[in-house]
C-alpha cells in the first residue's frame, strides 16, 4: 500500500467517526506541519500552536475531504492559511508567495545552524537562505516549481509528475538540473566557510 492510499484509508476511518487514525494521520505529518509553518513564523513555541490549530481546522473539515488531491496537498493549504490567518490576526504582514523557500529545505544540516547561533552563523545561514531564494526564483519557470514540489512541498516524484503534467523522467531531470544550478551557486559559499575553519 503506497502512502497516498494509506493516507485514504486513514481518512475513510476518521470520517466513519474513528478518532485513532486521525492521531495517526496528525503524528506521520505533524513534524511536517511545523516545518511547514516555521517558514512564516520564527518562534518555535507560536510554529506549534498554529500547527496545532491546522490540524483542529483539517479535523473540523475532514468530512468535506473527497479524496480529489493527495491528504497532504489538502493538509498544508489548510496550514499555510492558518499561518497567514496568524499574521493577519497578529498585525504582521504575510509574505506574498505562498511558498517562502527556507535554507533547510534545500541544505543538509542548516537547521542545526539555528542551535548555537553565533553572529557569524545568523551571517551565514541568513547568506545561505539568501542565495538558494534567489537561486530558485531565477531558475526557469518548470524547473522551479520542481525542485518546490519536491523540496518545500515534500511530493512524491509520481506526485509531481501528475502535478506538473509530464512523465516521471522529465521531473527527476528538472529537479536535477534545479539541484545542480542551486549546488553552483553555494559551493563558494561553503568552500569559504570551510576556509575560514580548517
Amino acid at each position: 500500500m503506497g502512502e497516498n492510499e494509506l493516507d485514504s484509508a486513514l481518512v475513510e476511518r476518521v470520517q466513519q467517526g474513528d478518532k485513532r487514525a486521525f492521531d495517526l494521520l496528525v503524528r506521520k505529518y505533524q513534524h511536517k506541519v511545523v516545518g511547514l509553518v516555521s517558514r512564516y513564523l520564527k518562534n518555535h513555541a507560536e510554529c506549534e500552536d498554529v500547527a496545532q490549530e491546522a490540524f483542529i481546522r483539517a479535523w473540523r473539515a475532514i468530512g468535506s475531504f473527497r479524496g480529489e488531491s493527495a491528504f497532504y496537498t489538502w493538509l498544508y493549504k489548510i496550514a499555510v492559511n492558518t499561518a497567514k490567518n496568524h499574521l493577519v490576526a497578529m498585525s504582521r504582514r504575510p509574505p506574498a508567495d505562498d511558498i517562502a523557500i527556507d535554507d533547510a529545505a534545500f541544505v543538509p544540516g542548516a537547521d542545526r545552524m539555528h542551535e548555537s547561533a553565533t553572529p557569524e552563523r545568523e551571517l551565514m545561514r541568513q547568506e545561505i537562505e539568501q542565495t538558494v531564494f534567489s537561486t530558485v526564483q531565477a531558475l526557469p519557470e518548470e524547473l522551479r516549481t520542481a525542485i518546490t514540489l519536491r523540496e518545500v512541498d515534500g511530493l512524491s516524484y509520481e506526485e509531481i509528475a501528475e502535478a506538473m503534467g509530464c512523465p516521471i523522467g522529465t521531473v527527476r531531470s528538472r529537479i536535477f538540473r534545479a539541484r545542480e544550478a542551486i549546488d553552483e551557486k553555494l559551493r563558494p559559499l561553503l568552500s569559504d566557510r570551510e576556509g575560514k575553519n580548517p
